[in-house]
């Protein structure tokens, strides 16, 4: 029997930000919470290292991040027959070829990149739903209520995004763990990242609490943009937020892969409550 002072804390991730499920190795609670971000440890999507182990045993042996980037790049294109596109089940001259050969891995990055609150934002976020089982909170508006408009036109934009695509969400599992690979071999010694973020208002982001030492407690969104480099972070806004972001929840970053993204040295994180310092331009 527990006595008064066993009692645990209720979580910091509230139930109306996650799921009770999820596709990788810890729970949306926890990998949402405030203690991961102080201790994390690494995240698996399920199976995805495992199916893939070709692939990785391929990668150890190049010693340089160019050479393993085109390796990357070039196993994509096979598995996933980027390329050849009859073959990967798309029929000739069929209604919505088009749109469907251009929903890959590289576009979703960098339509994101463009405009996170467009349709490849809302496969994006759709995605770290299923995968980390963290609920989007906003995508060209709020989306805490279930029953508006925004939230149903994010439901139309990511399902159309992903109907009859070429495993897309298979393509961003092996994204997401080639790029936890790459930050692994960078920062073998390192578990969190300095990032910074530039926004317009403080309602942007549902500020939980306010700690001492000038600290808040921030509940993000489930994706979203960061940058390794302050002073790029003050063009984006009149406030900037500072933490530390665990090496897990990086989902991709502009360096990664050639021409991913444009934004000098972005950083694409996964979300959940974080500790913060904001300042003031």
């Amino acid at each position: 029997m527990n006595r008064p002072n066993d009692i645990r804390k209720p979580p910091t991730l509230p139930a109306s930000a996650r799921l009770p499920f999820n596709r990788c190795n810890l729970p949306a609670v926890i990998l949402g919470s405030l203690t991961y971000q102080k201790h994390p440890v690494p995240l698996e999507i399920d199976s995805i290292r495992d199916f893939h182990a070709d692939l990785f045993r391929t990668l150890a042996g190049f010693p340089s991040h160019p050479e393993r980037a085109q390796r990357f790049q070039d196993y994509m294109t096979v598995n996933f027959l980027l390329d050849e596109l009859d073959e990967a089940g798309l029929t000739p001259g069929g209604r919505g070829r088009k749109a469907r050969a251009n929903a890959n891995y590289p576009r979703l990055v960098r339509g994101w990149s463009f405009d996170s609150d467009g349709r490849e934002g809302a496969v994006l976020k759709r995605w770290v739903e299923s995968r980390f089982g963290l609920l989007a909170r906003h995508h060209a508006g709020s989306l805490l209520d279930r029953d508006g408009e925004a939230y149903q036109r994010y439901l139309t934009e990511g399902t159309r995004g992903l109907y009859a695509t070429n495993a897309l969400e298979s393509q961003l599992d092996l994204l997401y763990t080639y790029c936890q690979y790459e930050l692994a071999r960078e920062f073998p010694d390192r578990a969190h990242l300095r990032l910074y973020r530039g926004i317009n208002r403080m309602d942007e982001h549902e500020i939980q609490e306010t700690c001492s030492g000038g600290f808040h407690r921030v509940l993000l969104n489930n994706l979203n943009s960061f940058t390794s480099q302050r002073e790029r972070a003050d063009e984006f806004g009149d406030y900037i937020l500072e933490t530390d972001v665990p090496l897990a929840k990086v989902f991709f970053y502009n360096r990664l892969l050639p021409g991913m993204l444009k934004g000098e040295d972005e950083y694409v994180v996964i979300g959940g409550v974080y500790e913060v310092s904001i300042a003031t331009l």
